[in-house]
């Protein structure tokens, strides 16, 4: 147990790390705000997935029951105003739906249904004047842009604490573009005064701190950097976006403070130093302040403390920087238990590097250690992190006319374009797959456009991958919960 008492939460940090080699292969880059995390839907969402959503007020609250066989009583609502859904429900309509609260008849409740006409009501939702009037106008905002979100400001601490979480949640599933194109509408005055506010919960802190780096001027970089040094938890909560702002603010010479603060300094506890891990993952991927290259100078003094080594080597392998092959061997030759699990990354990260080098480094890792090489290998089958196409050199493969004449047809295909934020695609993967549009289009040439298609050939399915990955995730689930539950025996 001598590894979960030198890194705790070790066993979920495992589980974290193979998911941070996984999601790359399913899933495409984050655009949420980033180190906002939304706490429910918002009205917005909700009323959306709705097909009836109306204002009612209360008419009479059911009878009480001690009986508790019977079915539930319903409250009596009458609809005042129809929100969406006029076709399904009218001003004056009785609805009957069950309701826990206390509420006194006359009050305004919001009110949701779907599949009319047998509709089925939602629990209400009790409103004060206020919450009626923010209900009436998000209905009538545009879907994005700044006004939707000037109007979501103005209720960021809202003191109907309801309408400040739905305000919360709207900047919290923003995209950071839609963040900065506010600025000229931020209120810097009042972020200032909301981070300095100890009772702010730790998560509104974070949108406020990324709200300042984007509005905020050197003058903030004292009280960003008395955060950052203070010993005091609340002063420095949400400590990865505040490190982000400070860097937004600072620039390339605020990398030193952070480096000797949590990076360098053995004595920064785990969760400080992934804080500071998290900030130069957001500048290398959305904050276009610091280069990538000064950023992997600070992630690669994580190599220095073996214990905590893993959490930065898929970013090195992600970023393409091959310079630390040998230091990752010595790291996987020299690993004891406070840093075994720095193993499986570092082998997939050789797997990964073009190097002639890292193919012969492998094999030692396999003399070495062959059961870590072989739960490599299982876990993340094939490339363990392959390049996303860029757009750009994808746009550039020509796309094979499709021609039709009477009832024969030649197969047209053209490699598809990816987002526009992916990264780079392998030149020899472009190759085949022009290679794959031309060989379809003559084997197809001439045969009606049913066998043509029949006809196209297709890539078989890679089984391993699609057995092992979820019995391999189940496994190491399984194996996180025993290893949990231990510790707390």
């Amino acid at each position: 147990m001598n590894d979960l008492k030198a890194r705790p939460f070790g066993p979920l940090v495992a589980f974290g790390l193979l998911a941070s080699w996984l999601l790359p292969l399913t899933s495409s880059a984050a655009v949420a705000c980033p180190f906002c995390s939304a706490t429910a839907q918002t009205f917005s969402e909700e009323m959306a997935s709705m097909d009836v959503v109306a204002i009612a007020k209360l008419v009479h609250l059911p009878p009480p029951s001690d009986n508790s066989s019977e079915e539930l009583a319903k409250a009596k609502f009458e609809i005042t105003e129809i929100v969406k859904g006029e076709k399904s429900a009218r001003v004056g309509d009785k609805i009957d739906t069950i309701y826990f609260g206390d509420g006194k008849p006359g009050s305004v409740f919001l009110v949701m249904g779907i599949d009319p006409p047998k509709t089925m009501w939602s629990t209400p939702l009790l409103l004060s004047p206020r919450a009626q009037d923010y209900i009436g106008k998000i209905t009538k905002l545009p879907k994005d842009g700044n006004e939707r979100y000037m109007f979501f400001q103005n209720y960021l601490e809202d003191k109907d604490d309801m309408l400040a979480r739905d305000a919360y949640d709207e900047f919290a599933k923003a995209p950071y573009t839609t963040i900065k194109d506010l600025k000229p509408h931020m209120n810097h005055e009042q972020l200032v005064s909301w981070i300095q506010n100890a009772d702010i919960p730790a998560s509104r802190r974070r949108l406020y701190l990324v709200m300042l780096g984007v509005c905020g001027t050197k003058d903030d970089l004292p009280m960003l950097e008395a955060a950052m040094k203070s010993t005091d938890r609340k002063s420095r909560s949400g400590l990865d976006a505040l490190i982000a702002c400070y860097l937004t603010l600072k620039g390339e010479t605020g990398m030193e403070l952070v480096e000797d603060l949590y990076l360098k300094n053995k004595k920064s506890d785990y969760a400080d130093t992934y804080s500071a891990i998290m900030a130069l993952r957001f500048h290398g991927t959305e904050g276009g302040v610091i280069k990538k290259e000064r950023l992997l100078v600070g992630l690669k003094y994580m190599l220095d403390r073996p214990e905590l080594a893993d959490l930065v080597i898929p970013d090195l392998a992600g970023w393409e920087d091959w310079s630390a092959v040998d230091q990752l061997f010595e790291l996987f030759k020299n690993a004891d238990e406070k840093s075994t699990w720095v193993r499986v990354p570092v082998i997939n990260y050789l797997r990964k590097c073009p190097l002639a080098k890292a193919k012969d480094l492998l094999k030692e890792c396999e003399k070495i250690d062959p059961a870590s090489v072989k739960r490599a290998n299982t876990f993340f089958p094939g490339d363990p992190a392959p390049a996303v196409p860029d757009p750009k050199k994808a746009a550039m493969i020509p796309a094979l006319d499709a021609k039709t004449n009477g009832e024969t047809a030649t197969a047209s295909y053209e490699v598809p374009v990816p987002p526009a934020d992916d990264q780079e695609i392998n030149a020899q993967e472009v190759a085949k797959a022009v290679q794959s549009a031309e060989t379809a289009a003559v084997v197809n040439k001439g045969a009606p456009p049913a066998a043509a298609i029949r006809a196209i050939p297709l890539a078989s399915p890679n089984r391993w991958l699609l057995i092992s990955v979820p019995w391999g995730i189940g496994l190491v689930m399984f194996v996180v919960q025993w290893w949990v539950l231990r510790g707390l025996g």
